[in-house]
């Protein structure tokens, strides 16, 4: 099934996770002991993120440095299919424009067909570390609405070159954008913001998952603009529990978000990181059930490293 059909068949209080593949070097044992702790809350479907290869400098035996570059976290569709043969659970593998070629994603799109994975989120990705602006791979996608073109062409039986394939995959791939509650950090304004989400949808955009707030009435503020401006596919809104006190200033600062005075004011009294997971806790529990109270049929949570307090928040949600 795709992602909107999951949703409109949930019967109850839906959700689904975010998972990072392991780094480079590492196994997937702690990866699906993270997810055997979440399993049996029954998530609709896990997401896989996808990382871009970042420029590493290196000594050589001479004293001198080798620039290279280096993925600290492969294997997004390798995990993704493991997730899905061993949980019986559909993955959603990230694809993005950042650090990819327009070849490896037609490539990673063919692995995925042969492997029967066929629920994607297109995202454009995040600028490369050593950049001050976004620039595409060479031969890479600027934009998201690039990449579904891509994909819109290959469930049409087409490659990058316009020779057709031989055998068209039955099921073709169905996917999801990302949108902004508190805007894009890069739009110069909403409308602006919301105007882009509307033509990736208009592309072929079969839902949207925001990125976390933690503020309810940003996203249902969020998802009435959406509505008004004529965007009528599924909303999912992305939410995570903090788990210490330093995230009070990297999440603004990494995710352009604005954390609320109360939740602040909250995390200003604790002593210690544990005392900020339950805080944490405690404010994510609060977002799921107003959201779900509301109407909502299904939450994304950004899980990654936050596995304990996931499982803390879903045995007191669900």
């Amino acid at each position: 099934m795709t992602i909107p059909e999951i949703i409109a068949n949930n019967s109850g209080r839906g959700f689904s996770i975010e998972v990072l593949p392991p780094l480079k070097g590492k196994g997937i044992k702690q990866l699906f002991g993270n997810i055997d702790r979440l399993r049996d809350f029954n998530p609709s479907y896990i997401n896989v993120t996808t990382h871009r290869s970042e420029l590493v400098y290196k000594s050589t035996p001479d004293g001198l440095y080798q620039r290279l570059t280096e993925r600290s976290r492969p294997g997004t569709v390798a995990v993704a299919a493991a997730i899905q043969q061993r949980y019986a659970v559909p993955a959603v593998p990230h694809i993005i424009c950042s650090g990819y070629s327009k070849l490896e994603t037609e490539y990673a799109l063919i692995d995925l067909s042969f492997l029967g994975i066929t629920n994607l989120l297109l995202l454009r990705g995040d600028k490369a570390k050593h950049d001050s602006r976004f620039t595409p791979n060479e031969n890479g996608h600027s934009h998201a609405s690039e990449l579904q073109m891509q994909v819109n062409d290959f469930n049409r039986g087409l490659f990058l070159d316009g020779t057709s394939m031989d055998v068209v995959a039955e099921a073709p791939f169905s996917y999801g954008v990302a949108g902004y509650p508190e805007k894009h950090d890069e739009a110069p304004n909403m409308d602006t913001d919301l105007a882009w989400l509307k033509h990736k949808v208009d592309t072929g955009a079969e839902y949207i998952v925001t990125q976390m707030f933690f503020d309810n009435e940003r996203y249902f503020a969020f998802v009435d603009r959406c509505r008004q401006a004529g965007i009528d596919v599924p909303i999912i809104p992305g939410i995570k529990p903090m788990v210490n006190r330093a995230q009070l200033t990297v999440l603004p600062k990494v995710f352009h978000v604005d954390i609320p005075s109360e939740l602040v004011n909250a995390m200003a009294t604790c002593r210690t990181d544990e005392d900020a997971k339950a805080v944490g806790v405690e404010w994510c529990t609060a977002q799921m059930n107003d959201l779900y109270s509301r109407g909502v049929r299904s939450v994304h949570i950004y899980s990654l490293n936050a596995t304990a307090s996931v499982e803390k928040v879903l045995q007191r949600v669900l």
